[in-house]
C-alpha cells in the first residue's frame, strides 16, 4: 500500500531492469550480527513497508508458539531518526507498521512516543517484563539503509535458534493480516502503552550504579563536547551527564538535532576517526574543551578524542578505549567491593576480534576474561548466562567503539560509555593524568597490545566467497596457509566451516557460524590476525594485534613489525588489485 515503492517496481518493470528487478525480488532479507539490516526502497531484500509488516507477522507467529502469556506481558516498539523520501520510509513509520501488526492481534504494545537510543530498547524489555522488542534503526551505516533489530526477553539481541525460526515463520505468513497496514492504531488502540517517561526515570537512576565520584563530578572544571552525529543522542546524554553530578556538555549544534541526511559528515560512523569529529573539534578548541563525546546516530556506540599537550587530538580506537574502560571498571570494583567479594566470581567479555588486552588484565588481576564470536547478540547472551549463575560483569566490548559498562543493559550502550570515560577524565586529572597518559600506563603494566582494524569495500559477494575459498585451499585441497609472506603461520581457525588447528579434536570451541566468512591466523611472533566479512555492510574487514609481554615496551618497533605483517596479509591473502577491492578511503 506504499504507493512510492510500489511505482518503484513498476518503473523499473517498464524500464525492462530484469536483473534489478530479480536482485530485489527473488531474496529475501536474514538476520546479520545486527538483526535485519537494508537499504531503504522496494524489494524483498529491502527494508520498506511490507517487509517490516512481514518481519513483525512472522515474529508474532514465533512469539505465540513460544509463550502462553505473550499477549499480556507485551512487547516493546523503539526507532530512531532515519528516513527517506524517495521511498516514504521513515524509522518512525515502520515502528508504528510493527506496532499496528502486534495491536491488531491484541498484544499489549510499549511503544516509545519519540525517538530513543538503541539501547532502551533492551532496558525496557528487561525492566516491563516483555516478551521482546524491536528497534527500528540502521545504527551508524550510510543514510540510505534501515533495519530491524530484534531482541529477546532475556534482554539480549536474537541468536540462534531463534533468527532462523523467525525466518521460517516470516515466510509462512507473507501476506499481510487485517489491521497489519493500519499505522494508526498505536493513537487509537487502548493496549498501547507508552514507556517513555518510567524507563528514562529508571535508566539514569540504574545508571548512578556505575557512578563513583559525584562529588569530584561536580567540582570539576574538566569541559566536555559532545556530538550526537544527526542522530538520537543529545538529550539522553545531557540527562546522563546530569545523573552523574557533571554540568551538561557543550552539544555541537549544527550535530545536535536529528537529520536523516547527517549533512555535515561524509558518513555517520564516529568510527572514522578524525575526518568525521571535525566539528567537535574545533569547537572543542574554541570552548577549552579538553575532551569530545561522541555518540552515533542510535547512541549505542561511543568514540572519544582527547587533546594533547601539543595541541593536537588523540582520537582513541575502540580497543584503546576498551584498555581504560576495563582498568577503570575492575579498579572501581576492587575499591568498593565487600572484603569477602572473590574477584574469582568476577567476569569481563569481548568479541575475538578486539584486543586481547583484558584477558591480560585478568591474568594478573585473577578476574575471568571470555570471549564470543562478532556481534553484541553474543556477548549479551553469555552476560545474562554468567548473571543467571550468580556471576558478577563488570564490563564488555567489541572493537568497533561499542561498550558495556555494568549490566542494566545487556547490549552496547553510548550513552553510559561516554558518561563513565566523563568520570574517568575527571579522576585521572585529580591524579595530574590524562587518559592517553593513563593508557601508557596500562599498556606498561599489562603489557601492550598494539592493534590496527580496517576494511575493503566488495560489493560482490562471489569474489569474497573466492577469496576465503583460496584461504581453505591454499597449498592444494583443505590445507590452510603455513606463512605469509615471511610471517610463519602457528594455528589457524576458521569460524565458518568450525576448524581450529591449535585444538587436539581440531573443532573450534566457539560456535561455527555458516552464514558469514571468518578466518583467524595466529603468526609465531605473537600476532593474531582475522579476516572477516562485515554483518551489516559490503566490507572485507581485517584486524590484526601485536601482544607483548609486560616489560617490552619498545612500542614503535611493535607497530612496525605489525604494519609489515598486515601489508603481507593484503598482499598475499586479500589481493585488492586482483579482486578490484576498494581501499577504505583515508
Amino acid at each position: 500500500q506504499n504507493q512510492k515503492t510500489k511505482e518503484q517496481i513498476e518503473s523499473l518493470l517498464q524500464d525492462g531492469k530484469h536483473k534489478e528487478l530479480r536482485d530485489r525480488l527473488c531474496c529475501r532479507l536474514t538476520f546479520g550480527t545486527a538483526g535485519l539490516r537494508s537499504a531503504m526502497g522496494a524489494g524483498f531484500c529491502y527494508i520498506n513497508d511490507l517487509t517490516v509488516i512481514q518481519s513483525t507477522q512472522g515474529i508474532y507467529k514465533y512469539l505465540e508458539r513460544n509463550f502462553s502469556d505473550f499477549k499480556q506481558r507485551g512487547f516493546v516498539v523503539g526507532y530512531d531518526t532515519r528516513g527517506q523520501v524517495t521511498s516514504n520510509c521513515s524509522s518512525k513509520k515502520l515502528a508504528k507498521l510493527t506496532a499496528a501488526v502486534l495491536l491488531a492481534k491484541d498484544v499489549l504494545v510499549y511503544f516509545f512516543s519519540t525517538y530513543v537510543p538503541t539501547p532502551f530498547v533492551p532496558y525496557a524489555v528487561q525492566q516491563l517484563g516483555a516478551v521482546a522488542g524491536v528497534m527500528i534503526t540502521a545504527s551508524h551505516n550510510r543514510k540510505e539503509d534501515n533495519g530491524y533489530k530484534v531482541y529477546w526477553e532475556n534482554g539480549a539481541q536474537i541468536t540462534s535458534p531463534h533468527d532462523k525460526e523467525i525466518i521460517k515463520c516470516i515466510e509462512e505468513c507473507v501476506e499481510p493480516w487485517n489491521g497489519s497496514w493500519n499505522e494508526n492504531l498505536v493513537d487509537t488502540s487502548p493496549l498501547r502503552q507508552d514507556p517513555l517517561k518510567k524507563i528514562c526515570d529508571s535508566y539514569m537512576e540504574d545508571l548512578t550504579k556505575i557512578c563513583y565520584h559525584r562529588e569530584l563530578n561536580e567540582q570539576s572544571s574538566l569541559k566536555f563536547v559532545h556530538t550526537s552525529f544527526h542522530g538520537v543522542g543529545h538529550d539522553y546524554v545531557q540527562l546522563a551527564f546530569k545523573a552523574f553530578g557533571f554540568q551538561p556538555p557543550i552539544p555541537v549544534p549544527e550535530q545536535k538535532d536529528p537529520d536523516p541526511d547527517f549533512s555535515t559528515v561524509k558518513c555517520p560512523n564516529p568510527e572514522e576517526g578524525e575526518s568525521v569529529l571535525e566539528l567537535s573539534l574545533r569547537l572543542a578548541e574554541k570552548e577549552d574543551a579538553k575532551v569530545v563525546v561522541a555518540t552515533d546516530p542510535d547512541a549505542d556506540r561511543l568514540a572519544v578524542a582527547e587533546q594533547q599537550e601539543n595541541g593536537c587530538w588523540k582520537v582513541f580506537s575502540g580497543n584503546e578505549l576498551a584498555a581504560l574502560f576495563g582498568w577503570w571498571m575492575f579498579s572501581r570494583w576492587k575499591e568498593n567491593c565487600s572484603p569477602d567479594a572473590d574477584v574469582r566470581n568476577v567476569y569481563m567479555l569481548a568479541t575475538t576480534v578486539s584486543s586481547k588486552i583484558l584477558r591480560a588484565i585478568a591474568l594478573r588481576e585473577g578476574f575471568h576474561f571470555e570471549e564470543t564470536l562478532p556481534g553484541f547478540k553474543w556477548i549479551g547472551s553469555r552476560v545474562k548466562n554468567l548473571l543467571d549463575n550468580g556471576k558478577e560483569v563488570l564490563f564488555a566490548f567489541e572493537e568497533s567503539i561499542g561498550f558495556m559498562c555494568g549490566t542494566s543493559v545487556l547490549d552496547k550502550d553510548g550513552v553510559s560509555a561516554a558518561v563513565v570515560i566523563a568520570e574517568m577524565a575527571t579522576y585521572l586529572q585529580g591524579q595530574s593524568l590524562t587518559l592517553a597518559q593513563k593508557l601508557v600506563d596500562i599498556y606498561e603494566t599489562y603489557g601492550y597490545h598494539i592493534s590496527k582494524t580496517s576494511y575493503f569495500l566488495c560489493y560482490d559477494p562471489p569474489t569474497i566467497k573466492r577469496i576465503f575459498e583460496r584461504l581453505r585451499n591454499f597449498d592444494g585441497p583443505q590445507s590452510y596457509p603455513r606463512c605469509c609472506g615471511v610471517y610463519n603461520i602457528l594455528h589457524v581457525r576458521d569460524i565458518t566451516t568450525g576448524y581450529d588447528s591449535s585444538q587436539l579434536n581440531k573443532k573450534s570451541v566457539l560456535p561455527v557460524s555458516k552464514s558469514s566468512q571468518m578466518i583467524t591466523f595466529t603468526f609465531q611472533n605473537g600476532c593474531v590476525a582475522t579476516l572477516r566479512t562485515s554483518g551489516t555492510e559490503p566490507k572485507i574487514k581485517y584486524y590484526a594485534e601485536m601482544c607483548a609481554l609486560p616489560g617490552h615496551s619498545d612500542r614503535s618497533m611493535l607497530e612496525e613489525e605489525l604494519q609489515k605483517l598486515i601489508e603481507a596479509l593484503i598482499e598475499n591473502f586479500l589481493e585488492p588489485a586482483k579482486n578490484g577491492l576498494t581501499w577504505r578511503s583515508a
